[in-house]
């Protein structure tokens, strides 16, 4: 009887769980250790044939020097647009939190550019790079505008850490609208009759308590920048002079356009360790201030 109860309870969890667990392991895991076992190869990606060389892949990425400068470049881009993401997403989300009358459509309306793909996005901010601003900056007489940011390899890395942060700043806006809801209104009460003023109640009660919602937003800011891809493509296609080639882009490069896919697989695995380390790193230390506050 016990036999049968267990051979029972252990269909019914293989029958919930055992389609998503086939799907996660034939999607994700069997490619994944391919990839490892390809990083071992010299495979072209085309040919049936590959031969087995070990870390001599492993030691073409570190020999790489222009993967390790898009992966600087790719650094620079992700502090400034985690940083301008959240600065802008918390700000919204203050504002409209405060009773502001429409809020609701402001909070949809800044939250739609996240819908937009990324490939549509990058055309679209493309144009107005190419077009609408110079059209206007040569109209008014504003020399910062009168010729395309795109052209230049200055402007072309801030165009695209600006279309970053237009694209994500909505969707993290709705992560701190619910941490900034969920503040209880006796604490800021209590703090009120204190008689603490705006800027006090915000360091000291508002943003300790928003803490589990910046780990999150930080987070994902964290993954979707580290990752971009198609807006890079769209936008600026790493130019002007691979001025704004990020590491993903370059990865693609090397695996598919240069046909040295067991050097382009290394590196996406050695991408992916980086970028492992410094997320649990981020997350660790979140925590701990979670903790302490």
């Amino acid at each position: 009887m016990i036999k049968e109860k267990g051979w029972n309870r252990l269909l019914t969890r293989l029958l919930f769980t055992g389609p998503t667990l086939f799907a996660f392991i034939t999607v994700m895991i069997i490619p994944f250790l391919y990839g490892i076992y390809l990083t071992f190869t010299n495979w072209d990606g085309i040919s049936t044939t590959q031969s087995f060389v070990g870390f001599q892949n492993y030691g073409e990425v570190f020999r790489d020097a222009v993967f390790w400068k898009s992966f600087g470049l790719t650094l620079q881009y992700v502090f400034f647009s985690v940083v301008l993401i959240n600065a802008v997403a918390f700000a919204l989300a203050y504002v409209l939190t405060k009773g502001l009358k429409g809020q609701s459509i402001f909070r949809a309306g800044f939250f739609l550019p996240n819908l937009v793909g990324g490939i549509v996005l990058g055309f679209i901010w493309q144009f107005i790079f190419s077009n609408v601003l110079v059209y206007f900056g040569q109209q008014a007489g504003i020399p910062i505008f009168s010729a395309s940011w795109l052209a230049d390899p200055d402007k072309a890395f801030w165009s695209l850490v600006i279309v970053t942060v237009w694209q994500y700043a909505g969707y993290m806006m709705v992560i701190y609208v619910a941490g900034l809801m969920g503040v209880p209104n006796d604490i800021m009460e209590a703090a009120s009759i204190d008689g603490a003023n705006g800027w006090t109640k915000m360091r000291r009660m508002v943003l300790p308590l928003m803490v589990p919602s910046f780990i999150v937003c930080i987070f994902l800011s964290l993954q979707r920048t580290f990752m971009v891809y198609d807006v890079n493509l769209a936008l600026t296609k790493g130019g002007p002079f691979k001025s704004t080639e990020m590491v993903s882009m370059h990865v693609y490069g090397k695996a598919f356009l240069s046909r040295d896919y067991g050097v382009g697989q290394a590196e996406a695995l050695v991408l992916f360790v980086l970028v492992a380390a410094i997320t649990l790193i981020q997350v660790y230390f979140s925590k701990k201030m979670e903790v302490e506050a």
